[in-house]
């Protein structure tokens, strides 16, 4: 304990209630302390085993901040507690919801982080940091400001971003300059990660005054088509996503690759008052969220080792409710294997690749294999196998995507994998630089559809109009799918969901675009699926073809697509 004492002042002479708020205090910090590093420890799987420890730290927290609140002129005299200290409660705060979030899937969460991460700016509570001679404070406050800034990301608060990129800049300068560290250039690499994250996007979209407008790419209520009367699907429901980052991305932040985060976001509804919410420096606790849980819970796997995906993934299975779906996303660089074997099973064909820094062999590192074996860092099809007792959908992006064609559904159950296109146009972005196309369509199907046609802006009433366009193309894929009589019924089981419903849409939409324009000329160059889609009722449906047209008339790149075949409007 610490008491500010002046003068002949003793401890005796301190009054009792204000020692005891002191002690109080001490023993409430110290708590939080402990309980916030335990959470280190907790396996990142599984819904139950962290939520009652979760709770606990939650309770310690809330107990310390409005401990603080109303006690702070006799913690200021007597304990001589600082701003920063406050701050650093309130940044953990706000890690917690943030950490809540990821758990929970429940964008209410990441609204109570960034509320926390507000009020530590406009109170300015690390203000004094740079005034004392301690880099590890100033370091505290760096990574307070990577976390708000990815906060902000998630919640697409573009313009806040950019001040806060600016306002880390100037702070990295400053710690760089009084300090002779050794972390310079990581921070100087984070201030490029962040600038790519925010330009990543290929289009953007412009009002009347020429200023850029940020919209959401989240799951608008009605964003959905609607299950038309009649129409028979399953009533599977996506409980669990994992998503997988180990590609050659060099979009990237806080181990969050560009095509992670659109994916992050393809899987949310957007709440009603996460626009307009503001701070209110509330705690809530985790009993307070909402009965019925909106979005599938998640779970953000950056370069795992194979052990780690496949710890996640039994974990995932293990807890899967009855009549829910698995949905695993990987967008991972391409394995192809060295050697071809007489007999071509689902291990066969290379897979995608998972990290191999932290896998060991009995206890040593990997040692080089022969030509007979299979490449060991990797996620073949068959690994999957056990995983397909259950409803399983899977997204695959990645230069060997095709490799998960070769399944076998051997039990029975729903099994859907869309996969992207092994190879791309050399006239078509790099994916390393934006990110994937294939991801982008599945993120936003407009978005891809201006930046395969070179587009780099759009105004802002065009956008809506393509948009208002768009839902009818999505409600006429959805009744081909629906109303195919050759479609495999895998398909039609997961069409009950909003989320899986919407995938399936993007994706043939994504797959139609791609087949009538004039850039992609190669096989390899379209996307796949297992079950293979009837190309007639879907992706080459006439119908669906003369949509594309006329989105491309409307968006004046008609003449980026061939039109020969089919009927013009």
């Amino acid at each position: 304990m610490i008491a500010v004492m002046t003068g002949a002042e003793t401890e005796d002479d301190i009054p009792f209630g204000e020692r005891k708020t002191v002690t109080d205090f001490c023993y409430l910090l110290d708590k939080s302390k402990q309980l916030f590093n335990g959470l280190r420890d907790l396996p990142q799987y599984g819904h139950k085993q962290w939520q009652s420890y979760f709770g606990r730290t939650f309770d310690v927290y809330t107990k310390l901040w409005k401990f603080q609140q109303q006690h702070r002129q006799v913690l200021d005299t007597r304990y001589g507690l600082k701003r920063w200290q406050i701050g650093e409660v309130a940044s953990k705060i706000g890690q917690l919801y943030y950490h809540y979030y990821l758990r929970t899937s429940e964008t209410s969460y990441l609204n109570e982080a960034f509320s926390f991460y507000s009020a530590i700016r406009q109170r300015s509570y690390y203000y004094q940091v740079n005034r004392e001679d301690r880099p590890e404070l100033v370091v505290k406050k760096l990574r307070y400001y990577a976390r708000y800034i990815v906060v902000c990301l998630l919640l697409n608060k573009m313009d806040l971003v950019k001040i806060l990129v600016k306002e880390l800049s100037e702070e990295i300068e400053d710690y760089t300059q009084r300090f002779n560290t050794e972390d310079q250039l990581e921070w100087n690499l984070v201030l490029q990660e962040v600038a790519s994250f925010v330009e990543a996007d290929p289009v953007v979209l412009l009002d009347d005054n020429n200023s850029v407008t940020v919209v959401s790419y989240r799951l608008q209520e009605g964003g959905v088509p609607p299950l038309e009367q009649g129409m028979v699907v399953g009533q599977l429901v996506l409980a669990d996503a994992l998503i997988v980052g180990n590609s050659n991305s060099q979009v990237k932040f806080s181990e969050l690759t560009i095509d992670m985060f659109r994916m992050l976001q393809t899987l949310e509804r957007e709440p009603a008052n996460l626009a307009t919410q503001t701070s209110k420096q509330g705690i809530l606790e985790p009993s307070e969220k909402p009965a019925k849980r909106e979005n599938p819970h998640k779970y953000l796997l950056y370069k795992p080792t194979f052990s780690q995906l496949f710890t996640f993934l039994s974990a995932s299975f293990k807890e899967l409710p009855a009549n829910s779906v698995l949905l695993v996303y990987l967008s991972a660089t391409g394995v192809f294997p060295s050697i071809h074997s007489d007999y071509e099973g689902p291990f066969d064909f290379g897979g995608v690749l998972t990290n191999s820094n932290r896998d060991v062999v009995n206890g040593e590192a990997t040692q080089k294999r022969n030509q007979s074996q299979k490449e060991m860092h990797c996620l073949h099809p068959g690994d999957l196998l056990p995983f397909t007792r259950k409803p399983l959908f899977i997204i695959v992006d990645s230069t060997n995507s095709t490799s998960y064609k070769n399944f076998t559904n051997m039990f029975g159950q729903p099994l859907v994998c869309l996969l992207s296109p092994k190879v791309y146009p050399k006239t078509v972005q790099d994916p390393s630089q934006r990110g994937s196309l294939f991801t982008l369509f599945l993120y936003s199907p407009l978005l891809a559809f201006l930046s395969v046609c070179g587009l780099s802006s759009v105004r802002r009433e065009l956008w809506h109009s393509a948009q208002e366009f768009l839902h009818k193309v999505h409600r006429d894929i959805g009744q081909m799918i629906a109303q195919s009589p050759t479609i495999d019924q895998a398909f039609l089981q997961f069409f009950g969901d909003e989320f899986l419903r919407l995938l399936l849409i993007r994706f043939v939409f994504c797959s139609a675009a791609l087949r009538l324009h004039k850039v992609f000329r190669e096989a390899q160059s379209f996307p796949e699926s297992y079950p293979e889609l009837p190309k007639q009722d879907t992706v080459e449906n006439g119908v669906l073809q003369r949509h594309i047209l006329k989105m491309a008339t409307l968006l004046d790149v008609q003449n980026m697509f061939w039109d020969d075949s089919v009927e013009a409007y």
